[in-house]
């Protein structure tokens, strides 16, 4: 990657702030909304136990052979990914980083722009693995399968609990959504760290239904507010909402956060991003960015999840 400056308008000293586009962060991980699996350096197997019929009628006997505990497993592995960029210190002279860097021809990179391109790259990399963990494909560079694409094409998961996704308008959204509360399992209905995921295009809408307008007839909304709302926290039928920017539009997965793994080498390499100023190495003005990290998601049990996608 070079550094590319366009329309250069240098005429003094440097204002102090860049500016650059929005990214989704990594608000998956950063709220603990999946489990976090740290110090996995390339396979983690989740052992998933089942032990049914093991109550039986009382009598004066010990009885052997009453029910059987089967272990089943599934894998979790990680995968290898890094960033590499190089920067070219002499694009920066006729800047409004010129006065940071000095007189002299052996300048230094810019101590706010090299703060700034760090911050950068790890919020591009949160934002890219936010995006894998739910829609990712394997077969993408820079991709790992994301927890949508692995249910799609697992076989387990029950006919009832794969819903077809229909495009989602503030009119349907509440049918909709209730079509994947009503296939979630009687098993995890009500426990505490049961989420429905949603993703952001599904979390508008309904926004606007709750505000009253999507009903004929009802424009008060919640709290008689409408669309003068501030909703916090959403929740349907219960159930607690997790906007995951990452999803696909059109996406839902109701499922146990206890059920969701996020695995990881060590979780400081998502954040740490090396710079090395190659001057002293090779003589030129270049400076490397560097940085490189592990990422891959798993479930645990399939028949505990309802996919709307």
């Amino acid at each position: 990657m070079s550094l590319v400056i366009t329309n250069s308008s240098f005429a003094g000293e440097f204002a102090g702030k860049y500016i650059a586009a929005a990214l989704l962060t990594g608000d998956t991980l950063a709220k603990n909304e999946i489990t976090i699996l740290p110090n996995v350096r390339f396979k983690s197997v989740l052992q998933k136990a089942s032990l049914p019929n093991i109550v039986r009628n009382a009598d004066c006997e010990f009885q052997t052979g009453q029910g059987t505990l089967t272990l089943t497993e599934q894998v979790l592995q990680v995968e290898e990914f890094q960033v590499n960029i190089q920067l070219c210190k002499k694009e920066l002279h006729e800047t409004w980083q010129a006065l940071e860097m000095g007189y002299s021809t052996f300048a230094e990179m810019p101590a706010s722009f090299t703060d700034f391109v760090l911050a950068r790259v790890a919020a591009s990399v949160a934002d890219k693995t936010e995006t894998n963990i739910w829609q990712g494909v394997n077969a993408n560079v820079g991709e790992f399968d994301g927890l949508a694409t692995l249910l799609a094409a697992d076989a387990a998961l029950p006919a009832g609990q794969e819903i077809a996704a229909a495009a989602i308008t503030s009119a349907n959204v509440i049918a909709q959504m209730g079509l994947v509360a009503d296939a979630i399992p009687t098993t995890i209905f009500g426990k505490e760290d049961l989420r429905l995921y949603v993703s952001s295009n599904v979390a508008r809408a309904y926004t606007r239904a709750l505000g009253g307008f999507a009903a004929a007839g009802d424009n008060a909304g919640y709290e008689s507010k409408g669309t003068n709302q501030v909703l916090g926290q959403l929740y349907f039928d219960g159930i607690q909402i997790v906007v995951s920017k990452g999803m696909a539009n059109n996406t839902m997965i109701a499922a146990e956060k206890s059920n969701l793994f996020f695995g990881t080498g060590l979780l400081s390499d998502q954040n740490e991003v090396r710079v090395i100023d190659m001057s002293e190495t090779d003589g030129s003005q270049n400076v490397r960015i560097v940085m490189r990290f592990t990422a891959g998601v798993q479930y645990g049990e399939v028949t505990d999840i309802v996919l709307y996608a």
